[in-house]
């Protein structure tokens, strides 16, 4: 998905060109799957498939870490009612949700890379509930 390399295109760009084109791709296709997620529960229909599980990281990291250290910070995912919904849901699966642990990945990205974060200073927030209620289950989907 160009939301995946989209992120890192725009945090690791070398000029502001570069920059501003990877951050207006990401967006469009952010903006694009909102308007695709208002009509079914999945990327791909009502099943859940490998692109599903993809996005989902990308996603989780979204708003804690590529918002601010990757510079893609036109818009939040919980900015994106459809998007931020479809994340919740996945999320609060059992085998998503076992793999999640935000405060090691934001570590892991703000420490390790000090080429766009010298200093290595991990934020404190943002404060993120992942467990709050969505509504994707109006599609039904397996």
């Amino acid at each position: 998905l160009p939301i995946n390399a989209g992120v890192y295109r725009a945090g690791f760009a070398t000029s502001q060109a570069a920059y501003e084109e990877a951050v207006t791709q990401l967006f469009e296709s952010l903006d694009r799957w909102e308007i695709v997620l208002g009509k079914q529960r999945y990327l791909c229909g009502d099943r859940l498939t490998q692109a599903d599980i993809c996005l989902f990281a990308t996603l989780y990291r979204f708003d804690s870490v590529y918002y601010g250290h990757f510079k893609c910070n036109l818009r939040r995912i919980l900015d994106y009612p459809n998007l931020w919904n479809y994340l919740l849901d996945l999320y609060q699966r059992p085998q998503f949700k076992v793999t999640c642990n935000l405060d090691y990945t934001k570590r892991a990205y703000y420490m390790s890379m000090t080429e766009i974060n010298p200093n290595r200073i991990v934020p404190k927030g943002p404060i993120v509930d992942f467990d709050q209620s969505h509504n994707r289950d109006r599609f039904g989907g397996a």
